[in-house]
């Protein structure tokens, strides 16, 4: 393209770039760039001019060229694809006409802050710097698959697609799936009409969603199956319509999700499945709407008050180290009636475990309990019967206090049976006399002998409480003595 061809506002940009300033075509700071269709020829830029400057554009001696623009109607399509472009690509608060093209484009950074797009091609795409797109209207997919960006990807306040295009979408409106970004991902306030997708991506640093808007009701909110983040992946306040998929996610720091929404009410709201994440924060959510699977995950911590839980859960062969907030059994023990699979004996070791980790043996034993309790509801009637007695009596050697109660009770019956009608002594003139406490304690503990037992004879129906009492006493106490010792074998 010749320089004689070139608009008023061309030359402008023409002769800046040379001398890497900045040309301004806003009327005001504050103007935004959804107006850009209504925009004159005054600050109208043709695309294929931006290509000849960018390809062939000089620059003035001692000065380092560079394209920064804001506020111009950019007309046709900015084609750069295969390219190579040093110089440093500024189009703030544009208004494009046609989706840019730039696949396979190696830049040396690109801002787009504030611009209207009706899309971006972009897989692929190398930028040696930084990415930004914050504050951007796009109405199209933003394709940056295989991307590489050796430093951020800013998002922040961005919008991506619209609500009317989201159901008719055939393709995501965000790709970045299998894309390499070497710092951070900062998408704060990000709104996002339909799927985001970041398969496969390695991120060096953080992935910032706080406050984003991912809205894919019915759909895929975020498909992000073995994603890589250096350190954090951070949700505070994150609300996600439709699937968060985060499966096979690789997150060495905390996956935060505080105050985070999730709704998804005919389908899975939150998957996390084969996870490996040093932190889970859940904290202060609402209950979510839909089933949660964390199904073969791995957990340093995972924070996750009760009433988070939604009515279905898939979490076999789910690992945590420390469960908080640090709460009473009681209020852990709901969930796991909810597990999808039903009864899965190792939910509950693992609760036991983290009770144990935290220096709660009482909580960890009822969570014991509480397992052969719901063990027993799989088993048959004859099964159930015998396990009822062993709960009812002992509480499966869990609760050796209640056996004690047990042996109490039957000491006090003893007593009084045997105390208002005294068994009749084997050897006249040659018995003891008759103590109706240690006779008691005779018949329920043969090991230990008053010399009782072997004096009196009961007759009728004190004949079979005797036989009641050595049998009873004989299990209660052998339990009594093994509950005894395995608590202080725990301590």
């Amino acid at each position: 393209m010749e320089i004689n061809d070139l608009t008023p506002a061309e030359r402008r940009v023409w002769d800046a770039f040379t001398r890497g300033e900045c040309v301004d075509f806003r009327e005001s700071p504050d103007e935004e760039a959804t107006d850009g269709a209504s925009w004159g020829p005054e600050r109208t830029v043709r695309a294929e001019m931006l290509q000849a400057l960018l390809a062939t554009g000089p620059s003035a001696p001692g000065k380092i060229a560079g394209l920064d623009v804001k506020g111009a109607r950019i007309t046709g399509k900015l084609d750069l694809k295969y390219s190579v472009i040093d110089a440093p690509m500024r189009l703030r608060g544009c208004w494009f006409e046609r989706k840019p093209m730039l696949f396979g484009a190696r830049l040396r950074t690109l801002n787009l802050t504030d611009s209207v797009l009706p899309g971006l091609t972009a897989g692929t795409l190398r930028v040696e710097v930084e990415l930004r797109m914050a504050c951007c209207r796009i109405t199209g997919p933003v394709r940056l698959a295989g991307a590489q960006i050796a430093g951020g990807l800013f998002l922040q306040r961005a919008v991506i697609g619209t609500p009317d295009a989201a159901e008719e979408a055939t393709e995501p409106p965000l790709q970045i799936n299998h894309a390499g970004i070497g710092t951070d991902v900062i998408a704060l306030e990000l709104t996002v009409h339909g799927q985001t997708r970041i398969n496969g991506a390695v991120v060096g640093g953080q992935i910032n969603l706080n406050d984003a808007r991912l809205l894919a009701p019915g759909g895929i909110a975020l498909h992000a199956e073995n994603l890589a983040v250096g350190t954090d992946l951070r949700g505070h306040r994150l609300e996600a319509q439709g699937l968060f998929n985060l499966t096979g996610s690789r997150i060495p720091g905390q996956l935060y999700l505080g105050h985070a929404a999730f709704s998804n009410p005919d389908g899975v709201a939150l998957r996390a499945s084969s996870c490996v994440v040093g932190e889970v924060w859940l904290s202060s959510c609402d209950t979510i709407q839909g089933v949660v699977s964390l199904r073969r995950s791995q957990f340093d911590l995972l924070h996750m008050p009760p009433e988070t839980w939604p009515e279905q859960i898939r979490i076999d062969g789910l690992t945590y180290r420390t469960l908080a907030p640090h709460l009473p059994a009681e209020e852990r023990l709901p969930a796991l009636e909810r597990e999808e699979a039903g009864y899965l004996p190792y939910a509950y070791e693992q609760l036991a475990a983290a009770y144990r980790t935290a220096g709660d043996e009482a909580a960890a034993r009822t969570v014991q309990l509480a397992k052969l309790r719901r063990h027993r509801r799989t088993l048959p009637r004859h099964a159930r019967l015998w396990g009822l007695l062993q709960d009812v009596t002992v509480g499966y050697g869990f609760r050796p206090l209640r056996a004690a109660g047990w042996l109490l009770a039957l000491l006090l019956t003893g007593w009084i049976a045997y105390g208002i009608d005294q068994p009749r002594p084997l050897k006249a003139g040659e018995a003891p006399e008759f103590n109706p406490i240690f006779y008691t304690i005779d018949l329920m503990l043969p090991i230990i002998s008053f010399g009782q037992e072997q004096a009196f004879a009961p007759t009728g129906w004190h004949q079979w409480l005797s036989y009641l009492l050595i049998v009873t006493g004989w299990v209660l106490a052998t339990t009594t003595l093994a509950g005894v010792s395995r608590s202080l074998q725990r301590q």
